[in-house]
């Protein structure tokens, strides 16, 4: 009975042997808010400079989300080190710094929250929602080619036995409850090959709602992964015949949400 119950516990890692790739994740608590030194903290780069300075010297953003995931972590690697991995600090690097945001009521609010100096902060202008056009970190053995290819939706919807899935948030922020910013990544893998799913989701209330997709389906015929972004964006005016309570799904607003920009291509891995 002990071992039944020691088995469903969540894991903090696992992997999986796969036709070649070597598939795992890691997870583990969110980035703490406060420096563990004090006000001063070490020198960028140095041994002894604690998780969150280390985030706040690489990304330079005024302000992180209110949930980092650091330690969060997909990587595939194939049999020749051929390597995919979703990492949140690469996916914040994204974020636009030094660029004039999105102005709406919430904005100023949400920027006074995080800091008593506002008006120094007025000086500072990043994109406060964290949108990020993260498609995934490839190493240099994986070579990319832009295709007309399509990705077979319906072949995805086939029910086969899972041999692998998991979920991870790579970050979250609630906007100062103005809406919801967050990147996650979920895979699942099949007899048929694997899928992967990194999705960027924005809702700002009453404003906008915006999702960036990137899919990856590997079938294990093929010598290459295709992979599909997809960027999709809509003001709320432009959804009024939307039921509300689909704006807090993103599984169910997607459908409703024009494309701005799609694109597909081939990750040849071989």
């Amino acid at each position: 009975m002990e071992d039944e119950i020691v088995s469903c516990l969540p894991k903090n890692s696992e992997s999986i042997d796969f036709q070649g790739w070597n598939i795992s994740y890691e997870k583990s608590h969110i980035l703490k808010s406060v420096c563990a030194n004090g006000k001063e903290c070490c020198p960028e780069n140095s041994p002894t400079c604690c998780e969150l300075c280390t985030y706040r010297y690489a990304l330079e953003l005024p302000h992180l989300p209110d949930m980092v995931f650091h330690k969060n972590r997909l990587t595939l690697i194939y049999s020749n080190g051929a390597q995919l991995e979703f990492k949140p600090m690469d996916a914040l690097n994204l974020v636009e710094n030094g660029k004039q945001p999105l102005q709406v009521a919430c904005a100023e609010e949400w920027q006074e929250s995080r800091s008593g100096h506002l008006l120094e902060e007025k000086f500072k202008p990043f994109d406060w929602t964290f949108s990020t056009t993260y498609q995934g970190t490839l190493n240099d053995k994986i070579r990319v080619e832009e295709t007309d290819l399509k990705l077979d939706i319906f072949k995805l919807m086939q029910k086969e036995r899972i041999l692998f899935y998991h979920e991870l948030t790579l970050f979250e922020d609630e906007l100062h409850d103005n809406g919801i910013s967050s990147c996650s990544v979920k895979i699942r893998v099949m007899p048929s090959g694997f899928f992967v799913l990194l999705r960027y989701f924005l809702r700002v209330d009453n404003v906008m709602l915006k999702i960036n997709d990137t899919r990856f389906h590997y079938e294990i015929e093929k010598d290459f992964i295709l992979k599909e972004y997809t960027a999709r964006e809509a003001k709320y005016d432009e959804l009024k015949t939307v039921p509300p309570a689909l704006f807090t799904m993103p599984h169910e607003i997607e459908k409703y949400l024009p494309i701005k920009t799609k694109k597909t291509f081939k990750l040849y891995f071989k």
